[in-house]
C-alpha cells in the first residue's frame, strides 16, 4: 500500500495522519485506510493524464509553473489550516488551490473516488472530501519535487508515475497495483448531473466543516 509517510517521511508522515485524523474526528487507522485507497487513485489520475503527448506536455508545464520548489510539503500546518480549519502556521501558497489541483487530477471522477473511499474506509464522505483535497497538492509538490531531481520532461512523467506505484518505467496505469482505484476513477459520479463534479466534492467538505 502507498502511504503518506513514503511521500512525505515516517515523521512527517505520521504528524501528517495525526492532524487529519484530528481535524476531521476520525482514528488514525480509519484515517491511513482512506490515505492509502486516494494515493493510488490520484496518483492513476495523473499517470492517465500523462498517457497522451498532449495531457505529459501540460501536466509537465503545470508541474514547472507552479509545483516545482512551490513550499507546499514545507507548509504542510498552512495547508491544514485551508483544508481543515483553524489557520494554523503561515497561509500555504496559491500552489495549494486544492479544489482546483484536485479537479485537474481526478476530473469528474472525484466524486466515485470520494464515494467508494467512504464505503471502504468507514469515513463519511464529507471527511473523505478533505482529504481527498488536502492530499491532492502534496501529491503534486511530490512529484514536482521528484521531476526536477530525476531531471524528467515531458516523455518521462508516465514512467516516472507508474514507479511511484510500483509498477515498473514501462506499466500503464490499467496494469499497475492501483489497478481497483483506476476502475473506480473511470465512472463519474455527478450528483447534481452538470456534467461536472468538481462543485460536488467542494460542497461535501464545505457540508462537512459546517454541520460538525
Amino acid at each position: 500500500m502507498f502511504s503518506l509517510q513514503d511521500l512525505l517521511g515516517q515523521a512527517q508522515g505520521d504528524q501528517a495522519v495525526d492532524q487529519i485524523s484530528s481535524s476531521v474526528g476520525a482514528d488514525n487507522s480509519m484515517v491511513n485506510t482512506a490515505i492509502q485507497m486516494a494515493l493510488p487513485a490520484l496518483i492513476n489520475g495523473l499517470a492517465n493524464n500523462a498517457s497522451t503527448p498532449e495531457g505529459a506536455e501540460s501536466l509537465n508545464n503545470a508541474l514547472d509553473r507552479d509545483h516545482v520548489n512551490s513550499g507546499v510539503l514545507d507548509n504542510l500546518g498552512g495547508l491544514a489550516g485551508m483544508i481543515f480549519g483553524g489557520g494554523q502556521e503561515a497561509p500555504p501558497p496559491p500552489q495549494a488551490n486544492a479544489g482546483g489541483i484536485l479537479g485537474h487530477i481526478l476530473g469528474g471522477s472525484q466524486g466515485q473516488v470520494a464515494q467508494e473511499v467512504s464505503q471502504k474506509s468507514g469515513l463519511n464522505i464529507g471527511q473523505v472530501a478533505q482529504i481527498l483535497m488536502f492530499l491532492a497538492p502534496i501529491v503534486m509538490s511530490y512529484l514536482g519535487k521528484q521531476k526536477q531531481e530525476q531531471g524528467v520532461g515531458a516523455d518521462g512523467l508516465g514512467g516516472l508515475l507508474g514507479g511511484l506505484l510500483g509498477g515498473g518505467q514501462q506499466t500503464a496505469p490499467q496494469q499497475s497495483s492501483g489497478n481497483a482505484m483506476m476502475d473506480m476513477a473511470s465512472n463519474m459520479l455527478d450528483s447534481d448531473r452538470d456534467g461536472s463534479a468538481l462543485d460536488d466534492i467542494a460542497s461535501m467538505a464545505f457540508k462537512y466543516m459546517t454541520n460538525k
